[in-house]
């Protein structure tokens, strides 16, 4: 991988690309409320997201972490307005302070690439098989800012170098089927980082990727993020990278929030039973019991059509009460101190509760 001195990013940056924020700002870039999401289909509602909110400042990287089907990327499709027609969404989602749920779609695709932009899990899919990379890059450029043909070229080497391909110049010439899936994958941030946008939604953006690569990829994400001011959201299953970027982190479960607070809160000082289960399925170097097996989370996720009653975790949570508020009420999310948040009716006394069901 070609070295970059963050210093020389200014060479990167397009010339009318506005600063994410005025220093010292504190307002929020991205602002979901309430955000609710279903889907009818033949078997019945598919609640996908439901009441969930959060906000994104300048400079951040907020980490949103869970199972598959807890609505982690639905979550982010909605609020690039990427959802089939079929899709119900309520709820705010504001940009800079304006409401860009529902708007039209000329203003829509304005801002989408532009100022929000995603990178995609399937690169694959993602890309023309019959556009060469380097076109692709440019027309993600062209759609927004009108370079001249040599300027484009240029700015798509650089980009291209950026996220470490070797040999640029050339490869920028071939097609999506002539690189690797992790040249695939890396040629995707290039595209989504090529407008400077003000906030990153990053979906898996290290998968298929080997160790290496990963964390090459994650420090372009930090350079491009301390040059511009971005605000990123990490869509991941990965624990271990979330730990090691995040500022932030909001713990999704059945379409819904379990905890939100800061990386040292929910790794130090969980405060909701499916986090705690997550942290302790993780591997870890100073386990002193020598082939010790993994904790694992007793039983499946939900269906989304069939949700559970009030806490949609109850069924497999070790803290459970099976004969009162778990299973009959929904748990609101509640501010324990200062930001940290958790959707159980026993946050607060989890530490001192003993597991009935262990």
């Amino acid at each position: 991988m070609t070295d970059v001195d963050p210093t020389d990013l200014d060479t990167f940056l397009l010339p009318d690309a506005p600063a994410a924020m005025v220093a010292g700002e504190t307002a929020p870039l991205l602002s979901v409320r309430n955000l609710t999401v279903q889907f009818d289909t033949d078997d019945g509602i598919v609640h996908a997201v439901d009441d969930v909110s959060f906000d994104m400042v300048a400079n951040e990287t907020l980490g949103i972490v869970g199972e598959s089907g807890s609505g982690k990327s639905v979550t982010s499709l909605a609020i690039l307005g990427l959802l089939p027609k079929g899709a119900h969404v309520t709820g705010e989602v504001r940009f800079r302070g304006e409401n860009i749920l529902g708007i039209n779609d000329n203003a829509l695709r304005e801002l989408r690439g532009d100022r929000i932009a995603m990178i995609f899990q399937d690169a694959l899919a993602a890309l023309n098989p019959v556009l060469t990379v380097g076109h692709q890059v440019a027309e993600a450029i062209s759609v927004h800012h009108d370079l001249s043909r040599a300027d484009r070229e240029a700015r798509v080497i650089e980009l291209l170098d950026l996220v470490g391909i070797s040999q640029p110049d050339q490869r920028y010439k071939q097609y999506p089927h002539e690189f690797s899936g992790g040249m695939r994958q890396r040629a995707m941030i290039a595209m989504s980082i090529a407008n400077d946008p003000d906030v990153l939604i990053a979906d898996e953006p290290t998968t298929a990727l080997d160790v290496t690569i990963q964390a090459q990829v994650l420090e372009v994400l930090e350079r491009i993020q301390d040059r511009t001011n971005s605000a990123i959201m990490l869509i991941t299953h990965d624990l271990g990278v979330v730990a090691g970027v995040a500022d932030r982190v909001v713990v999704m479960y059945a379409g819904r929030h379990a905890e939100m607070g800061t990386v040292d809160e929910i790794f130090y000082e969980p405060k909701h039973p499916y986090t705690r289960g997550l942290l302790a399925s993780l591997p870890r170097v100073d386990r002193r019991v020598v082939n010790e097996r993994l904790h694992r989370i007793e039983g499946q996720p939900p269906s989304s059509i069939f949700v559970p009653s009030g806490c949609a975790f109850h069924p497999r949570c070790p803290y459970a009460d099976l004969q009162g508020l778990c299973v009959t009420e929904i748990p609101p999310l509640v501010d324990l101190e200062g930001g940290h948040f958790s959707a159980c009716h026993f946050a607060k006394t989890l530490d001192e509760r003993i597991p009935p069901h262990a």
